[in-house]
């Protein structure tokens, strides 16, 4: 009996050729395309980080929804697309997926929409630039990313910059920890702050090369206890901002936000344009040069997980 699940999957045949063949792939999402970024640098740095997966050895497998398809693999003219497009386009986290597929619509995959898509496929590794969280305000708000749930229960390595900077980074750890989430530090013993290396918040495990996490991971599998590895990389010393100064402007532009009345799902998309114009753009490329460092090492990832699977 055929999987139901194909029916609404496509999935690119050089990303499906390596699946069958154990091949390491890495998972990337597409919010960042849509909503991370202005047009043109959201599709220049898409390309940049599938050519970073590829330059470490592995394959990259861009994750979105086009026209109600779930799509594991985009190609140059897709990126393309969603990079145009921009905000216009749904971003769509777990709970958007069956709306927009029923409805034949565009979706950008957050990185819980990625997990659950790139789950489907086959797919161990993500990368990505910063993970969701508990927002700040919670108390009044309750605004508490999808994220976090995703990374409890879906088998997954997802390797990011850390918790982005907008958020409540302590609390955000303390729901990591209930969930039995365990946060790795790569090469570092704090948990980096995205823009930032260093938040002040210790990790659980440190590691010193990406074989390490890789076993890590294949261990946590092997045994059957369910929920994602998150590996905290932090962003590269010549592009960091400081870490002072970048919460003052971060601060500005919430106290921005709440002004306006932005709530919701614009909120992260708000606040990283805001930040951006307030930093003078140092902002946009400390993201972009996180992005491809994480892409780097989730590529390395694999490559190990890939082999250690595969015995």
């Amino acid at each position: 009996m055929s999987d139901p699940i194909n029916q609404y999957l496509d999935i690119l045949p050089e990303v499906r050729d390596a699946l069958d063949k154990g091949a390491p792939v890495v998972a990337l999402e597409s919010t960042i395309i849509s909503h991370g970024m202005p047009y043109p640098k959201n599709a220049e740095t898409a390309h940049l980080v599938e050519s970073a997966v590829r330059d470490n050895g592995a394959l990259p497998a861009t994750i979105a929804i086009l026209d109600g398809r779930l799509k594991v693999g985009l190609s140059a003219r897709e990126i393309e697309h969603f990079g145009r497009t921009g905000p216009a386009i749904t971003k769509a986290s777990r709970r958007d997926i069956p709306f927009v597929v029923a409805r034949r619509g565009d979706g950008a995959t957050t990185v819980a929409a990625t997990m659950v898509v790139a789950a489907m496929a086959g797919i161990r590794v993500m990368a990505t630039g910063g993970i969701g969280g508990v927002h700040r305000g919670v108390e009044q708000t309750m605004d508490i990313s999808a994220d976090l749930q995703e990374l409890s229960r879906t088998n997954m390595a997802v390797v990011c910059a850390g918790i982005k900077s907008v958020l409540d980074i302590g609390r955000t750890l303390e729901y990591l920890e209930t969930m039995g989430v365990p946060v790795v530090g790569y090469r570092t013993d704090t948990v980096p702050a995205f823009y930032a290396r260093n938040s002040g918040f210790p990790v659980d495990y440190r590691v010193e090369e990406s074989l390490d996490a890789a076993q890590a991971m294949h261990t946590k599998f092997a045994l059957g206890i369910d929920g994602a590895v998150l590996v905290t990389n932090p962003v590269p010393q010549e592009h960091a901002l400081d870490a002072t100064e970048i919460d003052g402007t971060i601060a500005r532009a919430i106290e921005e936000m709440n002004v306006r009345g932005i709530t919701g799902k614009e909120t992260t998309p708000f606040l990283l344009a805001t930040i951006a114009e307030k930093t003078g753009g140092e902002s946009l490329q400390a993201n972009i040069e996180l992005v491809l460092n994480n892409a780097r090492l989730a590529a390395d990832i694999a490559r190990h997980y890939s082999q250690l699977a595969s015995v």
